[in-house]
């Protein structure tokens, strides 16, 4: 008898392991700074300032872009950058605003053409100790009435900021399948003027529309996307910017999924020193899965990738490296046809914790991609609520000292 109470205890303690942690007691609910028909938030934050940004619709044809400084654990003080009748507002390819010693940059996609898929990505600075927005520059040196976007900016020296996007200037069709020509990943080096600099071709054949990523290591800029080989497999690319040249692209780890369409699902990574960590997504095989990888030396290297989350997961990831050894990462998951944000913290050796649930939301594009930063000895969230057909900002935040492996 004693031994059959044993192993039910057994079973139960088994049952229980790695079982998400109800959200209600962990998740830290902050009023966000938009209102109603908001979306597409996007978060930044360093040692000194956390930022997040946002699009808020007026009416049909008029889109708001503000910003909100995080103060004191409030969001304070919302402030509008511009509005425009003639966007490109897309629930994967969203706006964005960074901070470098005062000075801010960020960006909107602009139509160029009543084309679809044609539109540039305009950039819009505030130096320091000035009080007007410099807005509608041109970020790229061509003039094709092509895709443009799918931008990261990163601070970048003492008063410039890196930025790299995907350029559509090869592709010459009006559609979405380029076959007149493969999209390429570009980069450029902005000051905190908003002139450009040092533009340079880093791929010449990437997926289409996945959302690239970047991160600034002891050795200088890395810049992670979605490749597409000629025959069609897309996994993730990694080039680096080591002692004034741009390396070779080369595939971080070869997962070999062999899609014909842009999964609209891309990486992201963090980075401390040369302490490097990059997540992503990818269904290779017909099994969704999210993976994770440590670099020591800038990217030059990785350890195996660990797998997060379950056969469910649906992507939209994103990450925050905590040390050389530990990360935060966050994705989307499925769970009885309901999507729930998750964030787990997860070591170099593959352990990881609990995953906590964030959010429970709607799994469709109206959701887009959930944001995540560490702030402190707090991971702050920001997403997409749909509720009868309503888009709302959330934001909310978990202690650090929460996700224990």
């Amino acid at each position: 008898m004693r031994l059959l109470f044993g192993l039910l205890c057994f079973l139960l303690i088994v049952s229980c392991a790695k079982k998400p942690k109800k959200e209600a007691a962990l998740i830290n609910y902050i009023d966000a700074p938009s209102g109603p028909y908001s979306s597409l938030p996007n978060m930044f934050s360093n040692t000194k300032h956390t930022l997040m940004s946002w699009v808020e619709k007026v009416d049909d044809s008029t889109t708001q872009l503000k910003y909100a400084r995080l103060i004191n654990g409030e969001w304070k003080d919302p402030q509008l950058i511009l509005q425009g009748r003639d966007w490109f507002v897309n629930w994967a390819d969203f706006p964005a605003i960074v901070e470098n010693n005062g000075h801010l940059i960020s960006h909107i996609l602009r139509k160029s053409s009543k084309e679809t898929f044609s539109y540039d990505v305009r950039l819009n600075v505030l130096p320091k100790g000035e009080s007007q927005w410099a807005t509608d520059l041109q970020l790229h040196s061509d003039a094709t009435k092509t895709e443009h976007g799918f931008v990261t900016t990163l601070p970048y020296k003492e008063d410039s900021f890196f930025v790299t996007w995907l350029d559509g200037r090869n592709t010459t069709s009006s559609g979405h399948d380029h076959h007149d020509g493969a999209m390429s990943i570009r980069s450029a080096e902005v000051s905190s003027k908003g002139m450009v600099s040092n533009e340079a071709l880093l791929d010449d054949r990437t997926c289409d529309c996945c959302q690239t990523t970047a991160s600034i290591t002891t050795n200088g800029p890395v810049v992670i996307y979605r490749d597409r080989s000629e025959d069609e497999l897309r996994d993730m690319s990694i080039v680096r910017f080591v002692e004034g040249e741009w390396t070779t692209p080369k595939s971080i780890y070869n997962d070999n999924w062999q899609i014909k369409g842009c999964p609209v699902n891309g990486p992201k990574s963090a980075a401390i020193g040369n302490n490097l960590v990059v997540t992503w997504f990818t269904a290779a095989n017909k099994e969704a899965k999210v993976k994770v990888v440590f670099s020591s030396d800038g990217g030059e290297s990785f350890e195996e990738p660990i797998r997060i989350g379950r056969s469910n997961v649906m992507g939209r990831v994103d990450i925050a490296l905590i040390d050389s050894e530990n990360a935060i990462v966050s994705w989307m998951e499925t769970i009885d046809k309901e999507a729930q944000i998750r964030a787990i913290k997860v070591h170099k050796s593959g352990k990881i914790s609990t995953p906590v649930i964030i959010s429970r939301l709607d799994a469709s594009r109206k959701t887009g991609f959930p944001q995540m930063d560490l702030v402190g000895d707090k991971v702050h969230f920001a997403w997409t609520d749909v509720t009868n057909e309503i888009e709302t900002v959330k934001t909310a935040y978990v202690l650090l000292e929460l996700f224990s492996v």
